[in-house]
């Protein structure tokens, strides 16, 4: 799931400092505010109390929510309106990924105003200055009438298509090309961040001939790295005013993972040593700041020193000069999806630099994933999911599973991904009459809800694993996403920014990049051929490595001959090459099969 976790409106200008403790929990006890925490009980008691329910929806890394704490909920005429007609609820959005998903386009902070019965009365988006909160907070008194901001979703049939229709495909991608800033690079005019759908998209198509998609993905990747903090690496989560060059200095795990797994494409594909170099910044940044003593990833660093203070000064120092005042928050939370994000991302940079020991730390976190989040082949959130099991978490680590099957052709780590997959279809189908799949087992006091961004990975996890796995469950498991992604009225919900409905639609209509190595595990020449079919470029591919002393491959679609001398073979929808014995040709193949 793509999160777009634009925090505020970048225009606005607080001419305030203050001294901010720093930690979430020492801001919310000294809070003049009593905040409770998100449960069914919540609305129980707003009913026997004649009140609404105040929803703030936080990041613990999101400096505009900093600044609401500070500023807007010591305000003494908000204080006053929540105290009187309020239940307050304080929600860390990254530790509720079902609360996260119903209100991500609203922004962090997210404020959203409930009555007794848990409908929607109002919905805000991002930072609300005092006097305009207390008057929202009075008109809901006034009058809680649901206003246009909570209008309820119209209703959708859905159709029994699971690609999309040539003229909805034709009018996503001219709508996604249109929304590009050719003169700054990036997609959208005002914030700016690496999209890793659309640079993906944009390097498919240029592979396949186009030649200002390939502008695009190279432009965008170049501009990016203005992003990536030269001193301690990591790349910043997104700049404002419309250029590359005025970040919000929050470090978030989706970030850091999908825009290493990016670069390693594109070094992948380009051969741009800046590309790897951001690639092992992004890394450095990760090991240093972002691993925990037991090799599990934590969530995210903070945006500011100082909870609320614009962080620009002191992002601008040194490494010493930065920890001479102190080190921004890490949120040390282990959740399942973010290591799952991280995992996938080093089995990237594992492909193209070959370094063992990147792919010993993704297997660390595999394993404490493993141990310390495991439910009947799927997987928890964190410690304890007051309303999960949450499907971004299963969704998440069964894809770092096939990845880990990808680089390693260890069945095990296939097994676990069928596993995974299982799971999911078991527990996350969307209701009767409904195609994909629902965020959350249990959606507390509100009803279930799909999230298209959810709904597009899964349709891409089932079908890759459908091609490694044949069965039969995993392709009708992607078909069944694919069928709600590909309703004109869900697929247009994401205006300009579609590239990952796109991808998905292509991959599921088409066969990946397959190549096959034939050869003993221990065979030396075996092993090269291996390491050279993963160094290819294409996200969508299917890379698999038949000792024959392990039987027949999961998916025994093509027959391939025993050879006395190892052998690779590249595949098609209906055509094999010859056998490729030597690192060379195949690397030429690859090469001509990429576009390079």
């Amino acid at each position: 799931m793509k999160r777009f976790l634009l925090s505020a409106v970048a225009s606005l200008l607080i001419a305030a400092t203050w001294t901010m403790p720093s930690t979430a929990r020492a801001a919310e006890e000294q809070s003049p505010i009593k905040w409770e925490k998100w449960s069914d009980d919540v609305f129980s008691r707003a009913k026997k109390e004649n009140k609404f329910v105040l929803l703030d929806l936080e990041a613990i890394w999101c400096h505009w929510c900093h600044v609401m704490d500070q500023i807007t909920y010591r305000d003494p005429d908000v204080i006053a309106l929540i105290g009187k007609r309020y239940i307050a609820v304080k929600v860390d959005q990254d530790s509720r990924p079902d609360i996260s998903n119903r209100y991500e386009d609203y922004g962090w902070p997210a404020t959203v105003v409930f009555n007794a019965d848990g409908g929607e009365i109002v919905k805000r988006q991002g930072y609300i200055p005092p006097k305009p909160m207390a008057r929202m907070l009075q008109a809901v008194i006034d009058d809680p009438t649901p206003g246009p901001s909570a209008r309820g979703r119209a209703s959708i049939s859905f159709g029994q298509e699971s690609s999309l229709a040539s003229e909805l495909r034709d009018q996503l991608q001219k709508k996604f090309d249109a929304n590009y800033d050719a003169k700054e690079g990036g997609w959208g005019t005002i914030h700016k961040y690496l999209d890793w759908d659309a640079v993906e998209q944009c390097m498919n198509r240029g592979r396949a001939g186009d030649k200002a998609a390939e502008h695009r993905a190279r432009q965008t990747c170049t501009a990016a790295l203005k992003l990536i903090d030269p001193e301690w690496g990591g790349i910043y989560q997104y700049s404002t005013d419309g250029d590359w060059v005025h970040p919000h200095f929050e470090k978030i795990m989706q970030f850091q993972a999908e825009a290493m797994r990016t670069y390693s494409m594109a070094f992948a594909q380009y051969h741009d040593l800046a590309y790897l170099k951001a690639e092992e910044d992004i890394r450095r940044f990760l090991k240093t700041f972002l691993t925990s003593p037991e090799g599990a990833f934590y969530t995210s660093q903070n945006a500011d020193l100082v909870d609320g203070e614009h962080s620009a000064g002191y992002f601008a120092l040194s490494d010493a000069g930065r920890r001479r005042l102190g080190v921004p928050r890490v949120d040390p939370h282990m959740y399942a999806r973010e290591n799952g994000w991280a995992i996938n991302a080093l089995c990237w940079a594992y492909e193209v630099t070959g370094d063992r020991r990147i792919l010993d730390d993704a297997i660390a976190a595999a394993n404490w994933v493993i141990s310390h989040r495991s439910i009947d082949g799927g997987f928890r959130h964190g410690d304890a999911d007051p309303a999960g099991p949450y499907l971004g978490d299963t969704l998440s680590i069964g894809r770092a599973f096939l990845s880990l099957y990808t680089v390693t052709a260890d069945r095990v780590w296939l097994a676990r991904a069928g596993a995974a997959a299982d799971f999911i279809a078991r527990n996350f189908a969307a209701p009767a009459g409904t195609p994909g799949f629902v965020t959350a087992v249990s959606q507390g006091p509100l009803p279930p809800m799909q999230e298209l961004d959810e709904d597009t990975a899964a349709a891409r996890f089932f079908n890759l694993l459908s091609r490694y796995s044949g069965r039969d469950a995993d392709k009708e498991a992607a078909r069944s996403a694919m069928r709600y992604a590909a309703t004109p009225a869900i697929a247009r919900s994401r205006g300009p920014w579609g590239a990952g409905i796109l991808l998905a639609d292509a991959e599921f209509s088409n066969e990946p990049l397959h190549v096959t190595v034939i050869g003993p595990k221990k065979d030396a020449r075996a092993a090269d051929l291996f390491e050279q079919a993963l160094r290819s470029p294409i996200g969508y591919k299917r890379v698999e490595w038949w000792d024959p002393a392990e039987g027949t491959l999961p998916n025994p679609d093509v027959q391939y001959p025993q050879l006395k001398t190892a052998a690779a073979f590249l595949c098609t929808s209906n055509t094999c090459s010859p056998p490729i014995t030597k690192v060379e040709a195949l690397r030429t193949r690859l090469d001509r099969a990429a576009g390079i």
